[in-house]
């Protein structure tokens, strides 16, 4: 499966995406419910989306929440990965914030299993 994820082009100088994520991506493992890794269009507009409601903010979204408007993003500003809860006031959107993304994974992960049962 060829995965739509943003070009270099799309991304502030010096932004790459971490290994452990595109490792995720190639293993497919990009539905977990109630995240699911956004791709193509979806991601392109989410991207422009943030750009617009937050531009004092450096965020790159790699992940939505499918009960609720949270995005995970790349935090450029203070690093590793911030939950921010999109269409929100500006300066009320942060919900969370991980150190890199294995730590939002875990998270990710234990959500899964709450959303299952």
């Amino acid at each position: 499966m060829a995965f739509d994820l943003l070009n270099t082009d799309d991304f502030p100088q010096g932004f790459t995406y971490p290994p452990e994520f595109l490792r995720v991506v190639d293993l497919e493992l990009t539905n977990l419910e109630p995240w699911w890794i956004i791709q193509g269009d979806l991601l392109r507009r989410r991207l422009s989306g943030l750009r617009e409601r937050f531009p004092s903010r450096q965020l790159i979204p790699f992940a939505k929440r499918e009960d609720n408007d949270d995005v995970a993003c790349w935090d450029l500003d203070i690093g590793g990965v911030s939950i921010v809860h999109d269409f929100a006031t500006p300066g009320s959107e942060q919900r969370d914030h991980f150190d890199d993304f294995n730590g939002w994974l875990r998270r990710a992960l234990e959500d899964l299993i709450e959303h299952g049962g």
